[in-house]
């Protein structure tokens, strides 16, 4: 059994670690709190532009470079990770589904690419021996729209160049406070724009577009993609942020644990050495006597 000077210094230290994951938790649900009101912010807007994406898509005749659909041969897979751990599985959930998509597609005799968005992701695809087409670091944590309009000017140049034929992203999508789902989506080419609810043709006709509808579209696609990789962003920051919160206050309760059955196996230590100092007593003194 350990001696008591042993156990006092294991308690102290468990102290000083739940100190640490306790002001964790706090400064993880401060930034949960902003994170989480961007994201519930920026969902209506999306879904906007969907819709008015889908009301042009009926009146245009001429297609978009981002519609083109090619034949399958090169994929670029982006995954988009944190830049710091202490967040529970959050990172490893999105590895584990991008390793999985990437053997499947090499299976099948397609050339994969990756891209990393976060220094986690970028850090294990060169252990796993797979060298990034480009990097986005620094990103988590203070995401911008920039970041976005970076990125999306990147994937959209590549894709008219036919660097690759498809674009699929990997990221946490943000559900609640205690649950984020790993999400594959495909970025390009663009799906035929759809909205939940069709709108009569009179409706759509009613409306008065300057320049024109083409040129809008135009416009609009690129824009759209920019919102895509901008929620993901921010659905990864939102469950980056949930789940670090999580992961710390299990780390607290974690330490609570540990403190108290260091509290009761000190407690036995010592009464077991008072004990034995007391047998030793006595015995001392019927030693005197006789």
């Amino acid at each position: 059994m350990p001696g008591l000077k042993e156990i006092r210094k294991r308690i102290s230290s468990v102290k000083s670690t739940k100190q640490i994951t306790k002001a964790m938790k706090m400064v993880a649900a401060a930034k949960f709190r902003k994170a989480q009101a961007r994201i519930l912010e920026l969902r209506p807007y999306a879904d906007k532009m969907n819709s008015v994406l889908a009301s042009l898509a009926t009146t245009v005749e001429i297609g978009h470079p981002l519609l083109e659909v090619r034949l399958r041969k090169r994929v670029e897979v982006i995954v988009l990770t944190g830049d710091k751990g202490l967040c529970g599985a959050f990172n490893t959930n999105v590895m584990k589904a991008a390793f999985k998509l990437i053997k499947e597609m090499q299976s099948e005799g397609i050339e994969v690419s990756v891209s990393a968005i976060g220094k986690k992701g970028n850090d294990l695809l060169k252990r796993r021996g797979f060298t990034p087409r480009q990097s986005w670091l620094g990103i988590s944590g203070r995401v911008s729209y920039l970041n976005a309009k970076e990125i999306t000017a990147n994937i959209i140049e590549n894709y008219i160049n036919e660097t690759f034929d498809e674009v699929i992203l990997i990221y946490n999508e943000f559900k609640s406070a205690l649950v984020q789902k790993v999400s594959i989506v495909k970025l390009l080419p663009l799906a035929p724009v759809k909205t939940e609810v069709s709108e009569p043709q009179e409706t759509i006709a009613a409306f008065i577009y300057e320049p024109s509808q083409q040129a809008i579209f135009d416009n609009l696609l690129p824009k759209n993609l920019e919102i895509q990789v901008f929620r993901a962003l921010l659905e990864s920051q939102a469950s980056e942020e949930a789940a670090r919160m999580t992961s710390m206050e299990n780390a607290t309760k974690a330490a609570d644990d540990m403190i108290d059955n260091l509290t009761l196996q000190y407690n036995k230590a010592r009464q077991a050495s008072i004990t034995k100092e007391l047998m030793d007593i006595v015995g001392g003194v019927e030693a005197l006597k006789q």
